[in-house]
């Protein structure tokens, strides 16, 4: 059940991917709260830049520059996490990676194997080495999915593949997780605008380099973050973010092509 109320002054949290998009949003969001905050990218000039505007809103903020595809990293991260902080309250799974084209116009199926290992792997790895630190926490752990978690989505056979693996993760963790106060929150965010979409690899395996996305139609990453901020607080179970999202968790069950037509359209009419 969602502790309603649950507030972050003094929690330490964990965000991975924070230098942009949905992370930095909901470090600047948590920030006033005077949480202690890890934040965690590849990037370290933009951590910086960030740290410092949180501080300035009344966060502990620390640094560390982490590539989450290796494990030892993620242990390392949490290792951090502890050291600094005395404890570990909250852990937030953001870091990811999309991608852009049909399967069959994949030059090389490596992109697979790219995107399990940052958008699901890592994630196991940070769970288990925060694990304990948050069992003696009772805390929370938040798991940044997506729509195409939940359903099929053309053109992001690999990224719906690696969110549905994060998704099945977490609600079979939550299960096991339950008695020991641990509670797992799961977003499912529809299309954000964030740099991700620059970054999403094509069918040449190569970064798109734009975003291929019509943007003044989707939903800002500080409107995610704020919803994120409130889920965390009220520990729900998921997320989320936009009504075509919920209406087709739910149709999904009693009009299968039909969730197939809205997916297809969905994809066509953002270009």
């Amino acid at each position: 059940m969602a502790r309603a109320g649950t507030r972050f002054e003094g929690s330490c949290i964990v965000i991975t991917g924070a230098s942009e998009g949905i992370g930095r949003a909901l470090a600047l969001s948590l920030a006033p709260e005077r949480a202690q905050l890890v934040l965690a990218a590849r990037n370290g000039e933009r951590l910086a830049t960030l740290a410092d505007e949180c501080r300035a809103l009344g966060a502990t903020a620390h640094t560390r520059v982490a590539d989450v595809t290796d494990r030892a990293a993620c242990e390392a991260l949490v290792a951090f996490a502890v050291e600094r902080c005395g404890r570990l309250d909250v852990l937030v799974c953001n870091a990811g990676r999309t991608m852009w084209s049909r399967f069959d116009a994949l030059a090389d199926l490596g992109i697979f194997e790219q995107l399990m290992r940052l958008n699901f792997h890592s994630n196991v790895w940070l769970t288990a080495a925060a694990l304990p630190h948050l069992r003696r926490a009772r805390g929370l752990i938040v798991a940044v999915a997506s729509v195409a978690g939940l359903t099929g989505v053309p053109e992001r056979t690999a990224y719906a593949a690696s969110k549905h693996a994060v998704v099945g993760f977490y609600e079979s963790l939550r299960i096991e997780i339950a008695a020991d106060g641990v509670d797992v929150t799961i977003v499912a965010p529809d299309f954000v605008l964030s740099e991700i979409h620059e970054r999403a690899v094509g069918p040449d395996g190569k970064p798109l380099g734009r975003n291929p996305l019509q943007v003044g139609r989707i939903m800002t990453a500080e409107e995610c973050a704020r919803r994120m901020h409130r889920a965390m607080a009220r520990r729900d179970r998921l997320l989320v973010t936009s009504l075509r999202g919920r209406a087709g968790r739910a149709l999904k069950l009693f009009a299968p092509r039909l969730i197939d037509r809205i997916a297809l359209r969905a994809i066509r009419e953002r270009r």
